[in-house]
C-alpha cells in the first residue's frame, strides 16, 4: 500500500482541508507499518475530503479568491506558454531602447499547427527569482518591449495571446523617470488599432494599469480564480480607511471576482479550475487555457481586419454607466 506524500502549502480557509488530509497521511502511513487494516477509515476521511472541499470553495468570498490567485504553487505566465506551445516557444528580448524587462515576457510559439504570440507578466518561484521578475512588476521598457512584439505580429498576420498576472506596473522613481504612465497609455491606443485577433487572459492578479498596459483585446477572458481592478483590496483599504484591515471588505466592494466581471460585461468569459484551483491540476487548467484561446481564435479568425478593429473599439467604448 505504499504511496508518495505531497506537501502542499494551505491558504488560512483551507485549513480544516489540512487537518483532514494530514488525518490521511497518517492512517495511510499506519496501514504501511503495520498489519492493520485501515482502507474503511482512509476510505471515509478520502469521502470527507471531498466533501470539505465542496464546502469550502462553492462560496468563497472576493478576498479569499485573491488569496487563490496569489497562492504559491498556482502556474505562472512560462508554465502555461511552455504547457501550450509543447516547447516550441521562441523567447525574444528587449525593447531596443533600454533594456530586458524581465518582469514581461513575450515571444512566438505554436498550439497545434496555428503559431501565436505570447506576453505575459512573469513571477518568480522563490526569493531570489521573484527578485529577478521584479515580482511581476513590469517597468516602461517591459511595456515597450510587449508592444514592439505586438506590432512585429501585426506585421507577420499573427494573432496576440497574451497572459496577465501582476500586482502592477512598477512604481518606482526610475520607471516613472522613464515614462512609465506613458508606456501604458501609448499601449492602449497601440493595442486598439492592432490589425489582428488579440485575446487576453488573467491568469491571476489583474491589478491596475499594469493589467491593462497589455489587456486590450478582441475576447477578455478570466481563469474561475483570479480578479482584475483598478486597485488591490489592501491598497483601496489603506487609502479609504487608512489600513489594511478592511482589505476583506474592499474585496468585496471592489467588484473584482471574474463572476462580477462577467455580470458588468467587462470580460467574455470565465475559465473554469479545478476544485480548489489551478495548482490542484495543472494538466486541467492548461487545457482548459488552450481550449478557451483555441475556440476564440476560431470565432475572431471569421473577421476581416476592419470589423476586428472597429467591434474592438465598440466594445470598451461601451463600458462603463454615463449619466448627464
Amino acid at each position: 500500500m505504499g504511496f508518495i506524500i505531497i506537501y502542499m502549502e494551505y491558504l488560512d480557509f483551507e485549513l480544516p482541508l489540512k487537518e483532514l488530509e494530514d488525518q490521511l497521511v497518517e492512517c495511510k502511513l499506519i496501514g504501511d507499518k503495520s498489519e492493520v487494516d485501515v482502507s474503511e477509515t482512509c476510505k471515509k476521511l478520502s469521502d470527507k475530503i471531498e466533501l470539505t472541499k465542496k464546502e469550502i470553495y462553492k462560496n468563497i468570498s472576493p478576498w479569499q479568491r485573491v488569496q487563490l490567485s496569489r497562492h504559491p504553487s498556482r502556474p505562472y505566465t512560462l508554465d502555461y506558454i511552455k504547457a501550450l506551445t509543447n516547447g516550441s516557444f521562441l523567447e525574444l528580448h528587449g525593447d531596443r531602447n533600454i533594456a530586458d524587462d524581465k518582469a514581461m515576457i513575450g515571444g512566438f510559439g505554436k498550439i497545434n499547427d496555428q503559431t501565436f504570440l505570447f506576453v505575459g507578466q512573469q513571477k518568480g518561484y522563490n526569493t531570489k527569482t521573484r527578485q529577478y521578475r521584479n515580482f511581476g512588476m513590469a517597468n516602461p521598457e517591459g511595456y515597450r518591449k510587449a508592444l514592439r512584439l505586438m506590432k512585429s505580429a501585426e506585421k507577420f498576420n499573427i494573432p496576440i495571446v497574451t497572459l496577465i498576472d501582476t500586482p502592477g506596473a512598477y512604481p518606482g522613481l526610475e520607471a516613472e523617470e522613464r515614462g512609465q504612465g506613458e508606456a501604458i497609455a501609448r499601449n492602449l491606443i497601440e493595442m486598439f488599432q492592432l490589425k489582428t485577433q488579440i485575446i487576453c487572459i488573467v491568469i491571476g492578479e489583474g491589478a491596475s494599469g499594469g493589467a491593462l498596459g497589455i489587456g486590450i483585446g478582441d475576447h477578455v477572458m478570466m481563469l474561475e480564480n483570479t480578479w482584475y481592478s483598478v486597485i488591490s483590496p489592501e491598497s483601496c483599504s489603506s487609502i479609504l480607511w487608512r489600513s489594511w484591515d478592511f482589505k476583506e471588505k474592499a474585496a468585496e466592494a471592489l467588484k473584482l471576482t471574474p463572476t462580477d466581471m462577467k455580470k458588468n460585461k467587462l470580460i467574455d468569459k470565465i475559465i473554469p479550475e479545478p476544485l480548489g484551483g489551478a495548482h490542484i491540476d495543472r494538466e486541467k487548467t492548461f487545457n482548459n487555457v488552450r481550449n478557451a484561446i483555441m475556440n476564440s481564435f476560431k470565432i475572431l479568425s471569421l473577421k476581416n481586419t476592419d470589423e476586428l478593429v472597429n467591434d474592438r473599439m465598440d466594445k470598451f467604448t461601451s463600458m462603463g454607466v454615463y449619466g448627464s
